[in-house]
């Protein structure tokens, strides 16, 4: 029987905004936090499904910000703090006598910054972004704890999208090339987003990653063990997110994927929460 992943996550990583192929106005930001935990899974999607070492749970304080350069540029910076512990991690020397191991990681992600530019603005809006995700994570080789890609990603996408009185439309297209061996991935995805009330907006959406399985990279049996960051992840999610605005510059938002599929990614529910503002 298909399996679902049930999330409430703030913007999935990035705004409903962020994602699409707007912009923000010279001298604007836009700022959001939130919080992601994925506690206590041992298994993850694969073919067949697989289980881990040990009980990981995975909590993410993420810091995400935009800034207008131009009218019709904007900059990207995301920042995330990984809080990993693994329970339950029995005997995860790889050489004796056993040395000191930590079984949780508090540290770096992936930080990332990019560009956006929108190239065209009349009844469809079209735009290119492009971000680099730094190699700032950790990792620990005795408990197998990774918070990042042991890699430079970089994120060429191609975005369009049309505003009508109450409603929008976007989708996206493109790549996610990672260095040092990892595969890359084909990445696409799209949104239809309605204002139900004067201060809610509903809106669905799919995104999918798919690995084009091109990677040679060989990583140490305890990071391939728990599965964090890992080579030939790949997903697809279906769902509904929810924004709520109390003001025009300040709001939360959440969302409901179910997975269509996945690959080397975790088989647990997750919850997140978080809000943004704009000044």
């Amino acid at each position: 029987m298909k399996k679902f992943i049930i999330i409430i996550i703030l913007l999935i990583g990035f705004s409903a905004f962020a994602q699409g192929p707007w912009t923000q106005k010279k001298g604007k930001f836009y700022t959001q936090i939130s919080f992601t935990t994925i506690p206590n899974y041992n298994t993850l999607f694969g073919n067949p499904d697989y289980s881990v070492r040990g009980r990981i749970s995975d909590h993410t304080l993420q810091f995400y910000n935009e800034y207008g350069l131009s009218s019709k540029t904007t900059l990207l910076i995301n920042v995330p703090y990984k809080f990993i512990s693994n329970k339950g991690l029995v005997n995860p020397c790889l050489v004796a006598p056993c040395p000191e191991y930590s079984n949780k990681e508090n540290t770096l992600g992936n930080i990332e910054i990019g560009i956006k530019h929108n190239f065209y603005k009349k009844k469809w809006l079209i735009s290119g972004q492009f971000s680099m995700e730094a190699d700032t994570g950790s990792f620990d080789i005795n408990s197998g704890i990774r918070t990042g890609y042991n890699a430079f990603t970089f994120t060429p996408l191609f975005i369009a999208g049309k505003s009508f009185e109450n409603n929008y439309l976007q989708t996206f297209i493109g790549t996610r090339i990672r260095t040092n061996k990892y595969s890359s991935n084909f990445k696409v995805g799209g949104e239809y987003g309605s204002k139900v009330t004067k201060n809610i907006w509903i809106i669905g959406f799919l995104d999918i990653e798919k690995s084009f399985k091109n990677g040679t990279v060989i990583l140490p049996n305890s990071n391939l063990s728990t599965g964090l960051y890992v080579n030939n992840q790949e997903y697809g999610v279906v769902g509904v997110k929810a924004i709520g605005e109390f003001s025009n510059n300040f709001g939360i938002t959440a969302s409901l994927p179910a997975a269509l599929f996945g690959n080397n990614v975790a088989k647990q529910v997750a919850l997140s929460f978080g809000v943004y503002h704009k000044f």
